[in-house]
């Protein structure tokens, strides 16, 4: 399994909110480069980012950070305020490596076609953002009122295969992920996709069991910086992270 520590920015500071709520957001770290080095030395592959002003405003504030943290050498996963295939193109020219289309993968559900043709499944995952099981964007503030499993299927029949499912209401609380929708997810959407889980993640018990479901990847946020995860113990368990 994937281990995706996570680095959330707004306004270039590196941040945690509370089940999305941008009235809880605090900073956590000075330095998001300093912060991926952490990661890089405690064996992660990968680095899970969120442009949190794109998120929320569509309008991504923080490429100076991302090019900076791909300059690390990990590889990045990027969502927030990708909205057009112009706006693909140019977190891949920072360096990105995977592009998360979150609220665009609903207000234009073509780009994830058009996408997934221009650069490969790959290259392009699907955030399923959920809240009492529908899916929500612009930041998680709106209700699209679309089932999160019927979601992830039309995604698939665009040709998507790469799935990052947050429980918005476990994400940041460490109380465990939603296994249940997690499972429901894998059903609805076949063995042929990759789910990446976020949100809930307390303990590397957690991971453990995430593990043995058999998802392709688990995002580590607030566990991480609060010290409730041992990122490194989490990674040699894990085992390779290609």
């Amino acid at each position: 399994m994937i281990l995706l520590p996570a680095i959330d920015l707004k306004d270039g500071r590196v941040v945690r909110l509370l089940k999305g709520d941008f009235a809880t957001v605090h900073q956590v770290a000075d330095d998001p480069v300093t912060v991926a080095r952490a990661f890089a030395d405690a064996g992660a592959a990968w680095v899970h980012m969120v442009d949190l002003d794109g998120a929320r405003d569509g309008v991504r504030r923080n490429a100076d950070a991302v090019r900076a943290v791909c300059d690390t050498g990990l590889r990045v996963e990027l969502g927030g305020g990708i909205r057009r295939l112009a706006d693909i193109e140019a977190v891949f020219a920072l360096g990105v490596e995977r592009a998360v289309i979150g609220s665009a993968a609903v207000t234009d559900p073509d780009l994830v076609r058009r996408a997934v043709e221009a650069f490969g499944p790959a290259r392009i995952a699907v955030g399923v953002d959920a809240r009492n099981g529908r899916v929500c964007t612009a930041g998680w503030v709106e209700d699209s009122g679309i089932e999160y499993r019927e979601f992830a299927r039309r995604m698939k029949a665009l040709g998507a295969r790469h799935f990052i499912f947050t429980d918005i209401d476990t994400d940041g609380t460490l109380a465990g992920p939603a296994y249940e929708k997690l499972a429901a997810l894998a059903e609805a959407v076949g063995p042929d996709c990759r789910i990446t889980a976020s949100g809930g993640v307390g303990s590397n018990e957690d991971l453990r069991r995430l593990r043995e479901t058999g998802v392709y990847g688990a995002i580590v946020g607030k566990a991480y910086y609060t010290g409730a995860v041992d990122l490194a113990l989490a990674v040699r368990e894990g085992g390779p992270q290609t």
